[in-house]
């Protein structure tokens, strides 16, 4: 047998000669180096000496394997070296045999083979990684054949094998769709180069679908591709998801019709199509009348089912150019594009207005229907200096100024808006924005109208009433400015201040002895005020900064502020009940469903609407209805409040009828408070 020292000592390869059981009986320096970590002798130790505890046993395992079947051995193992480095070695050797054929050794190499196992490693994770994934993979040679396809690519094209590839006519049909929608200049680079987009792909099933496909061209240094593939992805689902959540966004769920957003995006392209020609666009802005009460009476199923009797019959009776949108819970918008005048628009509004008159019966119920319809016509000239989208808004809001203004000339009938309408406007908008700055202005005040006890005569209470001093139009009532407060949010400082106001008041005439501790300041409270959230805060911070008694303070509500819909407002109303604060059901018999509000809220105090009481004392009966009231609210633990007394009879007949407290003009006109203070005085 040769000696290893005549076998090229100088070579950076490990060479090793061994015997049966593996012991080293010679090697090279480099051997000595690669499977020691050291530069010391392997002579006399099997390679593996040295290696991780993990790996002897399983190398030694294998060497004896090979052994036994006589055949070419081949053992890895990792092996420390300096600085916590771990190398892998291989070890490959070869039988050497005698003169006889008998296997009397073994000789061999050594490999660092850490880099192989590296990449075999990463290789092997790689595929894990990428052999999970739902995306499919290829990558294809520079002649289109497959080279890589992930399990999901296979699944994508129906195929069982990379090779079927070639052949299917899918695959080829997709390949082919790549390569066309591919830009020429990823094409034709010279260089390394990417691409992303969309492909339509029929899949296997015969399905359209889509595919969002990256796609990286390998190029060689001279420019040549050495090969092409990336990662698609079956993106049908979420194209078809998108556009169903585009189209609900734009869409009326229960019509299916345009929304307020796609209708003003509508209206601005028809507006900008105007410009310059001769043709004029509208809007016709209609509200279902009375549509509260039908859900009050008979159910928001009946009411939702009118809606859409409604829907239909307007596209009925309107063009086929003509855009038709719901935009609220019970106003449609007709757009109507080209060549329409004054004179048209009115005409289509007075047939669509036709089509939704009378009689209707739905689920079984008779409805008495009818639309308030606002007619509003823009001009090239009209919309000048405005942006597309500034002239929509505005022509929707022309057009709701001259339906509300149908609804106060008596409902069911068509208005077009006109300069007049404009300046009334105008001047709606000025006098809310005098309104913002009238509570700075100390132009608010209050007048208090006294509440009297029916048994004992006394002040049980007055309830606080909003004036405002207006320098130009006099003294304004809540009637004709209060809306404006709830529709720019002013209503919330106004109300803290009307709020602050009473309970300043109050503490005066408790220390003055005016009135005594069971006296309670009566304030209206809208549903914008209880929505806040630090509205019971602020409340009750009053309360104690004026060292009063929460049952002290009364807040006046109405059923409209309970079925406002305001998130929070039930929840403050029931808040204040718990510290203290005692509540009021205002202007009870005036609406649809009392009794269900009565259920929603409990309150301490029951109000009845003046129109309920009015003829009590005139025909000498007792009013069976307002016995009725008065005895469930005393079933219900509540004090009952007649407003409106206007005569001796009514207050008498009241009286003996139970009725616990009562106010009017009878008793007193709501006052300035020093004036109340006089009055409470005598």
């Amino acid at each position: 047998m040769a000696d290893i020292n005549e076998l090229l000592p100088s070579l950076p390869v490990g060479l090793f000669q061994a015997d049966r059981e593996g012991r080293v009986t010679a090697a090279n320096a480099a051997f000595g180096a690669l499977v020691l970590g050291t530069g010391g002798s392997a002579v006399g130790m099997p390679p593996w000496s040295n290696a991780h505890p993990g790996d002897r046993a399983t190398a030694e395992l294998a060497w004896r394997r090979a052994t036994e079947g006589d055949g070419d051995i081949q053992v890895e193992f990792r092996v420390w070296h300096g600085e916590g480095r771990m190398t892998w070695v291989r070890i490959d050797a070869t039988a050497v045999r005698d003169i006889t054929g008998r296997i009397s050794g073994y000789a061999g190499s050594a490999l660092d083979h850490t880099e192989h196992v590296a990449q075999t490693l990463l290789l092997d994770r790689l595929e894990g990684v990428v052999g999970a994934t739902d995306d499919a993979v290829i990558i294809l040679d520079r002649n289109g054949s497959p080279v890589y396809t992930n399990a999901a690519a296979r699944r994508m094209f129906g195929v069982e094998a990379e090779i079927d590839l070639v052949r299917d006519p899918a695959a080829r049909g997709l390949l082919q769709a790549i390569r066309d929608q591919v830009p020429r200049e990823v094409m034709h680079a010279s260089a390394t180069s990417q691409w992303s987009g969309e492909v339509g792909f029929r899949g296997p099933d015969g399905l359209e679908r889509t595919l969002d496909v990256d796609l990286v061209m390998h190029r060689s240094a001279d420019g040549i591709v050495e090969y092409w593939g990336g990662v698609a992805r079956d993106i049908t689902a979420t194209k078809h998801l998108q556009s169903e959540l585009t189209r609900q966004a734009n869409h009326d769920p229960l019509t299916g019709l345009p929304n307020r957003l796609l209708l003003l995006r509508t209206a601005a392209d028809a507006l900008d199509g105007i410009r310059g020609t001769r043709n004029n666009a509208a809007i016709l802005f209609m509200d279902v009348d009375r549509l509260k009460d039908v859900n009050d009476t008979v159910g928001h199923e009946v009411g939702d089912a009118l809606l859409t009797q409604v829907a239909t019959r307007i596209m009925h009776a309107t063009r086929p150019s003509d855009v038709v949108a719901r935009i609220g819970g019970d106003e449609f918008v007709v757009l109507c594009d080209g060549g329409i005048d004054e004179h048209t628009a009115l005409d289509l509004a007075e047939r669509i207005r036709h089509s939704l008159s009378g009689r209707i019966m739905l689920n079984g119920v008779e409805i008495e229907l009818s639309v308030s319809i606002g007619v509003a016509v823009a001009s090239p000239h009209h919309i000048e200096g405005m942006s597309a989208s500034e002239a929509a808004v505005d022509l929707l809001r022309n057009a709701d100024i001259a339906m509300y203004q149908a609804k106060r000339r008596g409902r069911s009938r068509s208005e077009l808006y006109t300069d007049a309408m404009r300046a009334e406007s105008r001047k709606h908008k000025e006098l809310g924005g005098e309104l913002e700055r009238a509570l700075a202005a100390g132009q608010l005040r209050l007048a208090y109208q006294p509440i009297i006890s029916t048994h004992s005569s006394r002040i049980a209470g007055a309830e606080a009433l909003l004036r405002w001093d207006h320098p130009e139009r006099g003294t304004l009532l809540p009637a004709q400015f209060l809306h404006l407060a709830e529709e720019s949010g002013a209503i919330v400082p106004i109300g803290d201040w009307v709020t602050r106001q009473a309970c300043l008041d109050t503490r005066a005439w408790l220390d003055a002895g005016l009135v005594d501790r069971s006296f309670s300041v009566h304030i209206n409270v809208a549903a914008r005020q209880l929505a806040e959230g630090t509205f019971v805060e602020r409340v009750l911070a009053t309360v104690r900064q004026m060292e009063l008694s929460p049952h002290q303070l009364t807040f006046d509500f109405d059923e409209d502020t309970l079925n406002d819909q305001q998130p929070g407002s039930l929840r403050s109303l029931q808040a204040l009940r718990r510290f203290g604060v005692q509540l009021a059901l205002d202007s009870f018999g005036t609406g649809i469903s009392s009794l269900t509000a009565l259920r929603t809220c409990e309150a301490d105090v029951l109000k009845l609407d003046g129109t309920v009481a009015r003829m009590l004392g005139t025909s000498g009966d007792d009013d069976p209805i307002v016995r009725a009231i008065i005895q469930l609210a005393h079933a219900l633990d509540m004090q009952v409040v007649a407003e409106w007394v206007t005569s001796a009879d009514q207050l008498r007949r009241l009286r003996v009828l139970g009725c616990d407290l009562v106010q009017g003009h009878l008793l007193g006109e709501p006052t300035p408070a020093d004036l109340f203070a006089s009055r409470a005085r005598r």
